[in-house]
């Protein structure tokens, strides 16, 4: 891209600047300049067409994705530059208060934060999200009222808390090694057919442990794990592996136990690099989307149920139906030439379950990527001091 003398540039707090949405061969301007950071896998013309593909599949399609640009107003489409972009995707939220309240709304997850090497260091991205944040407090909220926005910071805490996204309290995950064998006798396969039966039982149990009443604090938030979220990271796989391996996988997960007392997991296969690259690690993952454990009381989040337990023959159950199912990921992570299973932000009870599987695995807090970032709003669309407690910041949440 042309290099400007500064001169030319406008300054970062300039009344000129404004956000706007791009043409779609400003689009194509975009991911050529983000397909160098971003392409993974993929070639940079592949990478332009999942670009493309990704913005027709479910939490993008009928507008539930939205493309921003920070330009300066009053050029000709011909002549502005794309100082700095991202994306938003609506998602369907729910918040609870005290008494256990539940309200349905929208938080906007911002993704694709992007400045061209032209146009950098000279504060455009933060003149960006301050728009941007004014902007998503009413942007698409003829349905359900807008409380918030959350992004996946890969550039550690500092620069968007300063913004008003501040960092979760945890950003923990497990990470599994890869296992041959044969999928453990407890465990089904879950099918893409399967998937959206089991986001509406998820929705219901979620809905449950929303309404739990607390002393402990005012107000808890969680995306919903919908069908939206899982199809757009199932597109997302299918396009990689078809690329890779000329077919796509058709396990989306793993199940076991009886109904009330099921354990489940759904996951997706992320390719950061060709799996039989041998040059360096690719840390290609297998992302445990969301785990469920339908008697998991700790699901709540709230200190007064930590210590909450099944009773002790349901809860030795529970141990080995957990392991079935990571036992299961581990299975499918060597099957696609995957080098990690990643399991985000475990309730203290599959902590606890996990310790008596026998299964070995580690723990990272992460410091720098993936981030889990939220601002939240008050009545009067300012940010808000005070954040809620983040139910459920798992993997389905991230875009």
């Amino acid at each position: 891209m042309t290099s400007f003398p500064e001169s030319v540039l406008p300054q970062f707090d300039s009344t000129e600047l404004v956000l706007q949405h791009p043409t779609h061969d400003e689009c194509v301007t975009i991911w050529n300049s983000t397909s160098a950071a971003w392409l993974d896998s993929l070639t940079p013309s592949l990478y332009l067409e999942e670009s493309l593909l990704l913005t027709t599949v479910p939490l993008a399609k009928n507008a539930g994705m939205t493309s921003w640009i920070l330009v300066q107003k009053n050029l000709a489409l011909s002549e502005r530059r794309i100082l700095c972009s991202c994306e938003s995707f609506r998602k369907h939220s729910l918040t609870s208060d005290a008494d256990g309240n539940i309200t349905d709304n929208i938080v906007h997850g911002i993704a694709s934060v992007f400045c061209a090497p032209a146009y950098r260091r000279r504060g455009y991205a933060g003149r960006m999200m301050h728009e941007l944040a004014r902007e998503l407090y009413r942007w698409q909220t003829d349905e359900l009222p807008c409380v918030g926005s959350t992004l996946y910071s890969d550039i550690g805490k500092v620069f968007y808390e300063k913004l008003g996204w501040q960092a979760n309290v945890t950003n923990s995950h497990l990470e599994f090694k890869p296992k041959a064998g044969i999928w453990p006798a407890l465990a089904r396969v879950i099918l893409e057919d399967d998937v959206e039966g089991l986001c509406k039982r998820d929705e219901a149990i979620i809905r449950s442990q929303m309404a739990v009443p607390t002393e402990e604090l005012k107000t808890r938030f969680t995306i919903i794990p919908d069908m939206d979220h899982m199809g757009w990271h199932i597109a997302k796989e299918h396009f990689a592996a078809q690329h890779l391996f000329g077919k796509t996988p058709s396990a989306k997960g793993a199940i076991a136990g009886s109904l009330g007392s099921q354990i489940w997991a759904t996951w997706v296969r992320r390719y950061y690099g060709g799996p039989e690259d041998d040059v360096q690690p690719t840390n290609n993952a297998l992302y445990i989307l969301r785990l469920v454990v339908e008697l998991d009381e700790t699901a709540t989040r709230l200190p007064q149920d930590a210590k909450k337990r099944p009773h002790e023959h349901v809860y030795q159950e529970q141990v080995e139906l957990l392991k079935s199912v990571l036992q299961a990921a581990q299975v499918e992570a060597v099957e696609w030439k995957l080098d990690v299973v990643k399991l985000w932000d475990p309730t203290p009870l599959v902590l606890e379950l996990l310790a008596e599987t026998g299964l070995y695995y580690t723990v990272t807090e992460r410091q720098e990527d993936s981030i889990a970032s939220l601002l939240w709003y008050d009545s009067e669309g300012r940010i808000a001091k005070n954040q809620p407690l983040w139910v459920n910041n798992e993997h389905y949440a991230w875009q």
